[in-house]
């Protein structure tokens, strides 16, 4: 029985001063999370839950890592900003991305938040462009953040009025949704065919801002060949590759970068939310020859307030650190294909458990009304949400999809559970 007395009391005194406009799963869980240890949170009434959510899908090492916690804790006796003034640690964290990341990408700038990170590289794309080369490429369904050049990306409106954006949008590879009416693989690959004329041989396009696998989208994985054709061609024709790695970056699904499994070489990435285990931090990686622009690297553009805080580069030196140590991207492949086996079985069983798709740690459950219609059906992802968080799962939510993200560090056993919980509660709402 789920004891909620001191959270609902949390929840009400809240409310009498907080905006709205939390996130879905917020709102609907209401709950009061007051601890985390590795996959567990507790909440304020000591009811505890099997993270499958990750944070934010952020947490890589599982909450309060002891190693990162220690990292921090010495780290904040000692400095917390000196804008962007070199510090101790600084040199160990960039000699770390160094090996982690692939070879060509071995320059960065250090900032503290996803979409802080894509702006930067949008302003690095706008000053290396060449002349006539004002325009970029983004895809459908994809998010790069809720400021206002990364949403005018994707030309996604909020209020009363859009304001118009300089993107050219692509279309995603939506296969169980495929805006062509077609099906892999005897489409062809049509959609990326389409990206390359409506994006790679424009001659006026500069760079396409692409995530590998779209994530908040609902997890959409592309199938085989779609982003070689896509890379070869901006390749090509002189078109940069800038990888939204902000979710994936850091091992998520079972590589260091989504880009490197799925055969992309990017000239710039952006990575944030696991790269210091949740801990405000991101990371603007890219080509020596891009990021040394003269054009891109004038006095101050890689600055900003908390650009290389020591605080964020002591959680993503003892995160990295854990990570390469312990070789948990190797992990969380062979953790992904246990995974990917325990969901394609609820796939098998549920009807309204419409489509089931993920590269490593990382999944996307689409619930629908029927198979055959594909309707989307919210009301049954938000009911399995909130039974599954009553049995003691956390999942993400997000429109008719469920996203599953668990920690790398999360053992077999607690794996199993976590999907025998997610089982349970669609069972008790389809039946």
């Amino acid at each position: 029985m789920i004891r909620r007395h001191h959270q609902r009391k949390q929840l009400d005194r809240e409310a009498q001063h907080l905006a709205p406009g939390a996130s879905e799963e917020a709102a609907i869980g209401r709950r009061v999370f007051a601890e985390g240890r590795g996959p567990v949170l507790t909440d304020l009434d000591g009811n505890q839950y099997l993270d499958f959510a990750a944070g934010t899908l952020t947490q890589s090492l599982g909450h309060t890592h002891p190693e990162v916690v220690e990292a921090l804790t010495t780290q904040a006796r000692r400095l917390w900003n000196v804008h962007d003034s070199a510090t101790p640690d600084r040199a160990e964290l960039l000699d770390l991305l160094a090996r982690l990341l692939p070879d060509h990408l071995d320059t960065y700038a250090l900032f503290s938040t996803g979409a802080e990170v894509v702006e930067a590289a949008l302003r690095v794309v706008q000053a290396t462009a060449p002349p006539g080369r004002n325009r970029i490429g983004a895809l459908r369904h994809g998010f790069h953040g809720k400021t206002m050049g990364a949403r005018m990306l994707v030309q996604w409106d909020v209020g009363h009025q859009a304001f118009a954006g300089n993107s050219i949008l692509g279309y995603s590879p939506y296969c169980y949704r495929c805006p062509l009416d077609m099906e892999y693989p005897s489409c062809g690959v049509r959609c990326a065919s389409l990206v390359r004329k409506h994006i790679a041989d424009k001659p006026n396009v500069s760079a396409l801002v692409f995530e590998p696998v779209l994530g908040a989208a609902g997890v959409i994985v592309p199938p085989p060949g779609y982003w070689k054709q896509i890379s070869d061609a901006c390749r090509s024709q002189g078109v940069l590759l800038v990888a939204d790695e902000v979710l994936t970056g850091g091992g998520r699904t079972g590589a260091f970068l989504a880009s490197e499994r799925l055969g992309i070489e990017p000239d710039v990435a952006a990575l944030s939310k696991g790269t210091a285990n949740g801990f405000p931090f991101a990371v603007l990686a890219g080509r020596s020859a891009v990021l040394h622009d003269p054009a891109a690297a004038r006095p101050g553009a890689y600055a900003s307030t908390y650009a290389s805080n020591p605080l964020g580069i002591a959680a993503a030196r003892a995160t990295l650190e854990v990570i390469e140590r312990d070789q948990l991207v190797e992990r969380v492949r062979v953790l992904g294909e246990l995974l990917d086996a325990r969901l394609n079985a609820l796939h098998a069983r549920f009807e309204n458990l419409g489509d089931v798709r993920g590269l490593g740690l990382l999944y996307g459950l689409e619930f629908v009304t029927d198979r055959s219609s594909r309707r989307p059906a919210p009301e049954i992802a938000r009911a399995v949400y909130a039974t599954a968080l009553d049995l003691g799962l956390r999942v993400a939510l997000g429109g008719h999809i469920l996203r599953l993200a668990p920690p790398f560090t999360i053992d077999e056993a607690l794996l199993d559970e976590g999907v025998k919980l997610l089982e349970k509660a669609i069972e008790q709402v389809v039946a």
